[in-house]
């Protein structure tokens, strides 16, 4: 039942996606490029939100025929709403970042709360747990989540591809473990695999805060639900992860060290730098899905088969991240 509905999720996304690039033309609603953007072209925005209703009928649907718990259910639709909702609005307009940082922490608890926190970690045999302290543990990651994931939004498709290649890495993986959990996965990379097709290089629409942020917290809330099933699985999600994760990191992390304001538009990440540098989005683009099912995908499996532990299997996998993403100056001061 699951196979004949994934496309049926995909067409529906991609054809929602035509409507809304159509919405966006009439109602103005163009990103224009500027002295911080990395496209050259005036271009529609919103078309996330494609991928945003696409996902959440599905999983009703899915819920209805018994493939999704109701807890799953529950959580999904709550802080992806909020979080969508909250992006569409700033799409349209402005909302201060205070709100908007509040709007996402409400989100994030309201999803904790349904899947129960933060699981038991289980690091070289040690059991971790961290209790009610957990939960502020779990929303910083899912806060973190999806805000590196709308930095991360910054040229043509990469969002889509990463998160395309990252679903369909993790339920290959989750079918190693009699496949229960792949159903979530799968029903999100159909709905971006449709709005893909209008984001592809060069895009024709762009995704916005309402379809990257959203895109982020589901992500985050995949690799926590991951975590109750095994700390194997969670780990996989966090290398699957790796490319986003490590550009975003290092990049804070060199703004914060230099002082500046990292809430302000900036161009900086690893790459945007590499954009320019090829003068083109579609090799920075592919590298980003190359990397995650040649690189990180086999290194998630071997943690998920219990050939390598999971810490073990992070560092392999982020280490010549870094090391890439410094290549390619995250992180670094702008020439203007």
């Amino acid at each position: 039942m699951l196979w004949l509905f994934l496309p049926v999720i995909a067409i529906s996304s991609f054809a929602l996606t035509w409507i809304l690039r159509r919405y966006a033309l009439a109602r103005s609603l163009i990103d224009v490029p500027n002295a911080r953007s990395s496209h050259t072209t005036p271009t529609p925005r919103g078309g996330g939100v494609a991928i945003v209703l696409c996902f959440l009928a599905a999983t009703v649907v899915m819920f209805f025929l018994d493939m999704l718990p109701l807890n799953q259910v529950i959580a999904l639709l709550g802080a992806g709403s909020l979080v969508a909702i909250l992006g569409f609005l700033d799409d349209h307009g402005h909302i201060a970042a205070r709100w908007r940082l509040l709007g996402h922490f409400l989100a994030a608890f309201w999803a904790l709360y349904w899947i129960g926190g933060l699981a038991p970690i289980t690091i070289f045999g040690l059991n971790i747990e961290l209790g009610l302290f957990g939960y502020f543990v779990a929303a910083m990651f899912l806060v973190w989540m999806l805000n590196l994931y709308n930095f991360m939004d910054g040229i043509d498709g990469i969002a889509s591809v990463e998160a395309v290649t990252v679903c369909v890495g993790a339920a290959l993986l989750y079918s190693l473990q009699g496949g229960a959990a792949v159903v979530g996965p799968l029903l999100l990379a159909s709905a971006v695999l449709g709005f893909l097709c209008w984001n592809f290089p060069p895009a024709r629409i762009f995704m916005g805060d309402a379809g990257s942020g959203f895109l982020g917290v589901i992500l985050g809330i995949f690799a926590l639900q991951a975590a109750w099933v095994s700390s194997n699985l969670f780990f996989a999600w966090l290398i699957l992860l790796g490319v986003f994760i490590v550009d975003a990191t290092v990049t804070l992390i060199r703004r914060l060290l230099r002082g500046e304001k990292v809430y302000e538009a900036h161009r900086s990440h690893a790459y945007q730098f590499a954009s320019r540098q090829y003068k083109r989005h579609l090799p920075v683009t592919l590298a980003t899905g190359i990397l995650t099912i040649a690189w990180l995908l086999p290194i998630a499996f071997l943690v998920v088969d219990g050939k390598l532990e999971g810490v073990v299997g992070l560092l392999i996998a982020y280490v010549p991240l870094v090391l890439l993403a410094l290549k390619f100056r995250a992180g670094d001061v702008e020439l203007r």
